[in-house]
């Protein structure tokens, strides 16, 4: 997709990109579960998901602060222990734990962990190496926080690092997150796509885009972008 940058991506998904939250589509394959995941893996494109942390330091897969749109339950991701969700389901299936994630993945494809912060920053890194420590595959890990880079580049220094960055977000604000994060790479909001600022960045290092949804996006994603976070009608075409 890129001609500006000399350095290959470690993260380079190919064409088929990266699915956000996996492959998911229906009530049998939702979000950020097993199913969308071996879904995605079938497809041979790369895995977009979402981490927070429980009361218990565990990693689960989940985007919400709670259980209710997903699981129908209460209980806060952040103030439960991992006993407490281990209960719900996702689909048919438990929330998934990174450890589970990274099994079944096998090193087959790049993960992009994209990290939920709430007041757990400092807890963030020894969970991430408890639950990553014996994994050999390629992964990133990304957040809108970038304290989270920052603290991977010292405490996980061999880990890729990625800021997530909202097209609303204020010039200022943009450029004191990315001089906090010294990223590896960014994913940006479709609606950047495009801009200079974008393009500026992408000289230097890998840009990847959320969330394509349309062929129209993934046209102008193809363009502007060195891999695509999609899902729906912008999953690719092969």
């Amino acid at each position: 997709m890129r001609l500006s940058r000399s350095k290959p991506d470690p993260l380079d998904p190919g064409p088929l990109g990266f699915a956000h939250r996996g492959l998911h589509y229906g009530p049998g394959f939702p979000e950020n579960s097993l199913a969308a995941f071996a879904g995605a893996l079938e497809l041979g494109c790369g895995i977009e998901c979402d981490l927070r942390l429980t009361a218990d330091n565990r990693v689960v897969v989940f985007h919400d602060s709670d259980a209710v749109r997903i699981c129908g339950s209460p209980l806060k991701i952040g103030d439960s222990s991992w006993k407490e969700l281990s209960r719900l389901r996702v689909g048919e299936n438990p929330i998934p734990t990174l450890e589970s994630l990274v099994a079944m993945v096998d090193r087959r494809v790049p993960l992009l962990l994209e990290v939920k912060v709430e007041r757990d920053i400092w807890r963030w890194s020894p969970a991430l190496k408890s639950a990553l420590q014996s994994y050999g595959g390629r992964f990133g890990i990304m957040s809108f926080d970038p304290r989270v880079s920052r603290l991977l580049k010292s405490n996980m220094p061999k880990v890729r690092r990625g800021l997530v960055i909202r097209d609303s977000l204020s010039r200022a604000r943009r450029r004191a997150a990315l001089w906090l994060a010294d990223p590896q790479f960014v994913a940006v909001d479709r609606a950047a796509l495009g801009k200079r600022w974008v393009d500026r960045i992408r000289r230097r290092i890998p840009v990847y885009s959320w969330t394509i949804r349309t062929p129209e996006q993934r046209s102008q994603g193809m363009v502007h972008a060195d891999a695509l976070i999609w899902e729906a009608d912008g999953r690719p075409r092969i």
